[in-house]
């Protein structure tokens, strides 16, 4: 009997085995996608927009990967620290991002030191919803609507102010834009934030502010704020009376507010692809559409390219703006 021959046939077959065993017992990163907990990083506090539609949509999405999806916020310099770290991180799909038109839009454009390239930094995964903005003033104004505004604004030229949640804010960038479409000239007072800013409009402190249409409901409703117009392309549901900024006088005055996911770049396509699923998935479920209704966001679900496309869109959309404002921040 040949020994070698039979030692090499041997190693051989248990070569195969092993490949084979290791095939079935370790498939891939993507195959076996998720086989552990996935964290969700909201780069802002809790309690805002951003992190109602996370945790909405990340218990949702744990029901169907069969995995937690936890939400963690990551708050601080307007939502760059939370961006940066996903941006960084290990690009296996553990670790995610609630983007917003903040982060993937303004911040990269109005800050003088980039910490992430808002493009070739991350991987889309699906646009989520869009959530309307909402032009409102306070009711001893004495305007009924856009139209009026914008004559006010004209007659009386700079005396006028608006509130916003920040510079450089979405809030204070829908300001300007209605500041360049419309000619008129307002004044920006910039608050740490939304609330304070709200406060100050319903106390007549400051008269006008380009706020988030959901923290600015009850106000509206309550008679404490006056609501002219909404920033959306289309009227909202919630407010079917309310027109649209652009049919009231301003015509292609369009913004809002935005939130999306995005992995790490490099992340395996496979990956991307059952992140995707997941979160369409999840926009589609009637209780998710029932609550994002509750607070006027339209569902969008889009996939990874229609995501890509849409922050080159709003780069290129807010770029001109920003520099016509002057907008720099440190």
């Amino acid at each position: 009997m040949n020994f070698s021959k039979l030692s090499r046939r041997a190693a051989l077959a248990l070569g195969l085995s092993a490949l084979s065993l290791a095939a079935v017992a370790s498939p891939s990163s993507a195959q076996q996608f998720p086989n552990r907990t996935v964290t969700l990083v909201v780069p802002f506090a809790a309690g805002g927009s951003t992190d109602l539609v996370a945790r909405i949509v990340a218990q949702k999405m744990s029901d169907d990967l069969g995995q937690q999806v936890i939400v963690e916020n990551v708050a601080g310099a307007g939502g760059n620290i939370g961006a940066d770290r996903v941006a960084r991180s290990d690009p296996d799909g553990y670790t995610i991002l609630m983007g917003t038109v903040a982060t993937h839009a303004l911040n990269p454009l109005i800050l003088k030191t980039r910490p992430y390239d808002p493009e070739k930094d991350f991987s889309p995964v699906s646009l989520l919803v869009v959530v309307p903005n909402v032009l409102v003033v306070n009711p001893e104004l004495p305007v009924k609507n856009v139209q009026e505004l914008v004559a006010l604004l004209k007659a009386e030229p700079e005396k006028y102010s608006y509130a916003s949640s920040g510079i450089g804010t979405p809030l204070h960038l829908s300001g300007e834009l209605f500041k360049i479409m419309a000619g008129v000239d307002m004044q920006h007072i910039p608050y740490k934030g939304a609330g304070p800013a709200l406060n100050d409009v319903v106390a007549n402190q400051v008269p006008i502010m380009f706020d988030n249409l959901p923290s600015s409901s009850s106000h509206i409703k309550g008679g404490t704020l006056k609501a002219l117009g909404v920033t959306t392309a289309k009227r909202v549901p919630s407010f079917p009376d309310l027109p649209t900024i652009a049919e009231s006088g301003v015509p292609g005055y369009e913004t809002y507010t935005w939130n999306a996911l995005f992995a790490p770049p490099g992340t395996p396509k496979e990956v991307i692809d059952r992140l995707n699923a997941s979160a369409t998935k999840a926009m589609k479920d009637p209780a998710v559409i029932a609550r994002m209704g509750d607070f006027s966001a339209t569902i969008v679900g889009s996939t990874p390219q229609e995501l890509g496309a849409h922050v080159k869109a709003e780069l290129a959309k807010w770029e001109p703006i920003v520099k016509e404002a002057k907008i720099q921040v440190d």
